[in-house]
């Protein structure tokens, strides 16, 4: 798993239902540019995580990167609050966003 679609596909296999609390229901959009990124809708509701290709409902967050710059991220191969100070990813709610990675087994 290398490209940043495979690995936003991946994320309801890496989903920590258990560490989720019950109530959450949220959406996350993200918006990866590049050949191997795209549209994507990441919705958890009911201790579920699912993803759709393309943009739908409204998003609490929305993730900007490009799909390099993601994976990286993604990878360990790039420090997240780096890529996020210098702007290559953006991050509409940072505070969802954090949320949002304790949800989720790392990669790198």
């Amino acid at each position: 798993m290398t490209t940043a679609k495979e690995i936003i596909n991946s994320l309801p296999n890496r989903f920590k239902a258990d560490k989720v609390d019950e109530d959450l229901d949220i959406i996350f959009h993200f918006e990866i540019s590049g050949d191997n990124g795209g549209d994507f809708t990441v919705a958890i509701k009911n201790k579920e995580c699912t993803v759709t290709e393309g943009l739908y409902d409204e998003a609490k967050c929305t993730v900007k990167a490009k799909d390099k710059v993601y994976a990286d991220v993604e990878l360990g191969k790039t420090n997240a609050q780096m890529a996020f100070m210098m702007g290559k990813v953006k991050v509409s709610n940072l505070n969802a966003m954090l949320k949002f990675a304790d949800c989720f087994e790392r990669l790198g």
